[in-house]
């Protein structure tokens, strides 16, 4: 069965999610779609909107076949990672092709620039920190040099959030040397952070921005999405901003110099935005500065919430992922997991009642591997019971939902 990857967040599964599922399934001639979804905590520096488990149910209601979990390392990080993160795991479930959505649904110039930022990556990085003592802020300053090398085409795609990913999955892709082919897909309707929607399609974060207000979103997501984001929001079970806000509080006065992405000089602007603030948004514009684009910002706070260490950190991005969590599967799914199985070279995790044993055993009792794969998987566990604390009520299952879960079916 020929499957086609989809690497997504799902924050929430929307009519836009489905547009991009029912065309990837025929630009790649596929029969099987794989999605590597975010868990609690999303690439743009936030907690999701509704939990993992939820998410994919949506995703697999709306006919999804696998969900897999992009661990957190990976997907609460810069496009680079996040990118890198995405592909390995689809390579590694035996996944052969990539389809992404892109501002400028032309992969040819994609991969021109992608190309270019590889193979200039020390000249770009040196001339873009140039730009950055000047003043200037990240995105305009790597497009500057970027215009320089390769044009004002190429510069432009620098400008549009899902151009830049595209870019660095295909990045990845060369730079892993890993056997994905992939195609992109025009996105339709408005542009991530934008509110406004175009006919039934409307960006998450629109989407979310309507949920918050009291506003119907029925018309922009799959009947199956509105119901279990209707009986999520009836019941409490999703992310409070105001006790987000809170513990960030708490977690920054308690000290944060040693997280990851807390730079030098950073704790100390952290916890005097602490005092110049009311709410998230008031603590965000108390921290911004020209050096740090307000994604990076939210990024940071996310790593402090979570205590993610530093070096630890480091070391994981430098091992990549060691393991993956299979969130559901449809029959279909499971078919072709089942059949792709003796060619992973990644544990595939569906139920975490034995997982340290079954980690061991894949990686020997004593290995650096098994002691990284381990810590990943801590840390992985922390943030779920950590985002359990963001919710009005307490999570189904208590704090440590990733031991009571199974693989979701279909």
């Amino acid at each position: 069965m020929r499957a086609v990857g989809l690497i997504s967040e799902y924050n929430p599964f929307h009519n836009g999610h489905l547009y991009h599922l029912e065309q990837s399934l025929r630009l790649s001639d596929s029969e099987v779609s794989v999605a590597v979804m975010s868990g609690h905590f999303l690439q743009r520096g936030e907690p999701a909107l509704v939990d993992k488990w939820l998410r994919a149910r949506m995703a697999l209601a709306a006919g999804v076949d696998v969900v897999v979990e992009m661990p957190l390392p990976w997907a609460c990080n810069s496009a680079p990672h996040f990118a890198a993160g995405a592909v390995v795991a689809l390579a590694a479930l035996g996944v052969p092709t990539l389809c992404f959505g892109s501002e400028a649904g032309d992969l040819g110039t994609l991969q021109e620039c992608a190309e270019l930022l590889e193979a200039h990556a020390a000249v770009i990085d040196q001339e873009t920190a140039v730009l950055l003592r000047q003043g200037m802020h990240y995105p305009d300053a790597r497009a500057e040099v970027v215009k320089h090398l390769g044009g004002e085409q190429l510069a432009r795609l620098l400008h549009a959030p899902n151009n830049i990913l595209g870019i660095a999955y295909l990045r990845a892709i060369l730079r892993h040397s890993l056997p994905l082919e992939a195609f992109t897909l025009a996105r339709l309707g408005t542009g991530y952070y934008e509110t406004r929607r175009e006919g039934d399609i409307a960006s998450a974060t629109g989407i979310r921005a309507r949920l918050a207000a009291g506003e119907t979103v029925a018309p922009l997501v799959p009947a199956a999405s509105m119901g279990f984001l209707t009986r999520a929001l009836d019941t409490g079970a999703q992310v409070d901003s105001q006790l987000y806000y809170r513990l960030l509080l708490a977690a920054i006065l308690r000290g944060c110099e040693e997280c990851y992405l807390v730079e030098y000089g950073m704790g100390q602007r952290l916890r005097q935005a602490c005092e110049q603030s009311h709410d998230l948004e008031s603590l965000l514009a108390a921290i911004q500065a020209p050096q740090w684009t307000r994604t990076r910002i939210k990024r940071t706070l996310c790593h402090v919430l979570l205590g993610s260490s530093a070096p630890q950190y480091e070391e994981f991005l430098d091992s990549g992922p060691l393991y993956l969590h299979l969130l559901g599967a449809s029959e279909k799914g499971r078919r072709f997991l089942a059949a792709t199985r003796k060619d992973r070279n990644l544990p595939l995790i569906d139920n975490y009642s034995r997982v340290y044993a079954r980690l061991r055993r894949f990686y020997g009792k004593v290995s650096r591997k098994s002691r990284l794969a381990e810590a990943q998987l801590a840390a992985e566990i922390d943030a779920t019971r950590i985002y359990g604390l963001l919710m009005n009520e307490r999570p189904p299952g208590g704090w440590s939902r990733d031991f009571h879960e199974d693989a979701i079916g279909r």
